[in-house]
């Protein structure tokens, strides 16, 4: 019923158009101004010619312009004008026809005229009509998506600048946007603390030549790394245009302390990418309320963007089904736009951080991961800093004392997976997971525990045949074959509990039972300082050298202490027991890019080509002729260290040559 009501309400007002349109068309040709016009179409004398009377006339005009009105409104311009054109065809054959037999004018004139003048104005009222419904659904899905958007495009840029100044030794970052005149003004800008403030000569010629800088940077549409005029210290600009679709919509001016590193491009073209969305959405709302009149001129463009609108409108309903989706999530889920601004978190998020949907609307993606703030999470913004510059997700546990809790947390960066656009991955946004694991460290504790109370009933009859092992060898009346009987039970009960102790620390690594492993910051030079000087007197029985080798810096990491001085232990161990006498094992730490390498090199044995790959499996023992019975190992000392490395977030590696040695190393990710 609506519909009918709304095209007979249509069809009326189109009417109403064409019959007034007619009747200008119908006043004008009575006037005598169309006389020129309508001799067109007449072949006979002017004088001899029957001209219809007015009331006639005005009948003709007025039924053409609402004939024509009418078409129009049912139809369309478009399927209605090949009717429209044959019956001009067929009226102006009828009217030369009839003025050269008949010498009666049929108006024709006029009503061609009226029948243009209708069609204009029911076509500019529907164009005006889907115009309308364009502007107020635009308006409408504005109001509702500005909420999802994080704030003013200000503060938004001012976000995206903090961002930035976490990755990149900022000096300087502005944002510049162009005006009217198309000159570029600054709208955003970020200075750190030892930028000086006050203007002088110099360093408002350093702006302009900033200003320039970023037009060259927008007409050639590519990111410009420049030396500032008279720099010798090492420090870089460089100017990024803002492109949003293809076009530049603004640039941005960075200042840096050292120079470019064009390993950051990629993602200054990603955060960039995101600051020009942010600046052509403000622009875009600020556009919403002008009247532009010239909009609605063609009824096709029209329609062009009403059905864009709708791919545009189907594609946010299709996101907000994403977000109510992820906030029936159970674990805490935040998504963040490269600009540092929360796009969503869900309510499972809000609760273990323990905030209001209102403060979280305030908040960024620091604001959030502040609130788990402590222990060896004490500096979110060198985690996200990682996780942006080498694309690798960030994991950790945080365990609460205060209410007894232990979350699992997780920064990842999502990419594009488009590889047909781009062969490269784009950076699209940052997440946040966070898992309530009490429980399960809970569980994995009583695991745990029921492994020790096996270790313990397993150890106790050992110990005991090692204990008589060792009284009945003190008694000297026993014959040398039954004494040395009794060396074998003993060592062997010794090498089996070194194994059991063992198998049973790599069982519970294995098992994720992690509640045990207390990570702290810690110095990885102290740990080989302090292990080198524990094995001293065992590599001086074999008058083997310990030499270390340690930078003077070296940043701490994140670990357990005992495991990790235990696998460094064991891999100097080794070391130690498979080389020969008067030789050197090298200890030593290095820096790398994200992480910190331990290194043990010796000059022993080496492990042949085929084993290299399963050393590091559990009860695997490369087989050497001549080796003795003491060296024998129990095959899992290399596999405690690979799972309390890996555990650590680590990775292991080997290289070796027969009869020249061996180096162990592995990696661990520094905080």
């Amino acid at each position: 019923m609506k519909n009918l009501s709304s095209y007979f309400r249509s069809l009326s007002v189109s009417l109403g158009l064409a019959f007034c349109a007619s009747l200008v068309v119908w006043a004008t040709w009575s006037a005598g101004l169309l006389a020129s016009l309508q001799a067109a179409f007449v072949l006979s004398e002017p004088n001899e010619t029957l001209v219809p009377q007015s009331w006639l006339g005005a009948l003709l005009i007025v039924g053409a312009g609402l004939s024509a009105g009418f078409i129009v409104e049912r139809v369309g311009a478009r399927r209605g004008l090949p009717l429209l054109g044959g019956g001009f065809i067929l009226g102006c054959a009828l009217s030369l026809l009839v003025s050269r037999f008949r010498q009666i004018d049929i108006a024709f004139a006029p009503m061609a005229l009226a029948v243009v003048a209708s069609v204009a104005a029911v076509q500019l009222r529907k164009l005006w009509d889907v115009d309308l419904n364009l502007t107020r659904n635009i308006s409408h899905a504005a109001a509702h998506v500005s909420a999802l958007e994080g704030g003013e495009a200000s503060a938004r840029l001012m976000g995206g600048l903090k961002l930035l100044q976490t990755m990149l030794p900022l000096d300087e970052a502005v944002v510049f946007q162009p005006d009217e005149s198309e000159a570029l003004s600054p709208i955003a800008r970020l200075r750190s603390d030892s930028t000086p403030l006050s203007p002088n000569s110099s360093h408002l010629q350093i702006w302009r030549e900033g200003v320039v800088l970023c037009e060259r940077a927008m007409t050639r549409g590519e990111v410009i790394a420049a030396k500032p005029p008279g720099e010798t210290d090492g420090k870089g600009t460089v100017a990024l245009p803002l492109k949003h679709e293809g076009r530049a919509v603004g640039a941005l001016l960075l200042r840096l302390r050292e120079e470019f590193d064009e390993e950051d491009r990629p993602l200054l073209i990603a955060v960039g990418a995101q600051l020009a969305r942010n600046l052509q959405r403000d622009k875009a709302r600020r556009r919403l309320d002008e009247k532009e009149f010239l909009t609605f001129l063609s009824y096709r463009a029209a329609e062009t963007r009403l059905a864009s609108f709708d791919v545009v409108s189907g594609l946010l309903t299709e996101q907000r089904f994403g977000a109510a989706v992820l906030a029936e999530a159970f674990h805490g889920y935040a998504v963040a736009y490269l600009d540092g601004t929360l796009a969503s978190v869900n309510p499972p998020m809000l609760h273990a951080a323990h905030l209001s949907e209102e403060e979280a609307r305030n908040l960024d993606i620091f604001g959030l991961l502040d609130r788990f703030r402590g222990g060896v999470f004490d500096e979110p913004s060198i985690a996200v800093r990682r996780v942006l510059q080498t694309g690798e997700a960030y994991e950790r546990d945080l365990y609460f004392t205060d209410r007894n809790q232990t979350l699992a947390l997780r920064i990842a960066l999502v990419a594009s997976r488009d590889a047909i656009a781009s062969p490269a991955l784009e950076p699209l946004c940052l997440t946040v997971r966070v898992c309530d694991v009490t429980e399960k460290k809970e569980y994995e504790k009583l695991k745990s525990d029921m492994i020790s109370l096996m270790s313990h009933e397993l150890r106790t009859p050992i110990t005991s045949i090692n204990g008589f092992a060792e009284l009945l060898a003190m008694d000297d009346t026993l014959p040398e074959q039954t004494r040395e009987f009794l060396t074998i039970i003993r060592n062997e009960s010794q090498r089996l509990t070194r194994m059991i102790n063992t198998f049973l620390a790599v069982t519970q690594l294995e098992r994720g039972d992690k509640q045990e492993v207390l990570k702290i910051p810690l110095k990885l030079d102290d740990v080989v300082r302090e292990t080198v000087n524990s094995l001293q007197p065992v590599a001086k029985k074999k008058r083997i050298r310990l030499v270390e080798h340690t930078p003077v810096r070296l940043p701490p990491i994140a670990a357990d202490r005992s495991l990790i001085t235990q696998a460094v232990t064991n891999l100097v161990d080794n070391a130690i027991k498979y080389s020969p006498e008067r030789t050197a094992i090298t200890i030593s730490t290095a820096l790398e890019a994200d992480s910190v390498r331990v290194s043990v090199e010796d000059r022993g044995f080496g492990i042949p080509p085929e084993s290299i790959d399963r050393i590091w499996e559990k009860f695997y023992r490369v087989a050497r002729d001549g080796q003795e019975k003491d060296k024998a190992s129990t095959g899992l000392g290399l596999s405690f260290v690979r799972e309390v490395v890996e555990q650590h977030g680590g990775n292991v590696a080997v290289e070796s040559e027969v009869g020249r040695g061996s180096k162990f190393s592995f990696t661990l990710p520094r905080l």
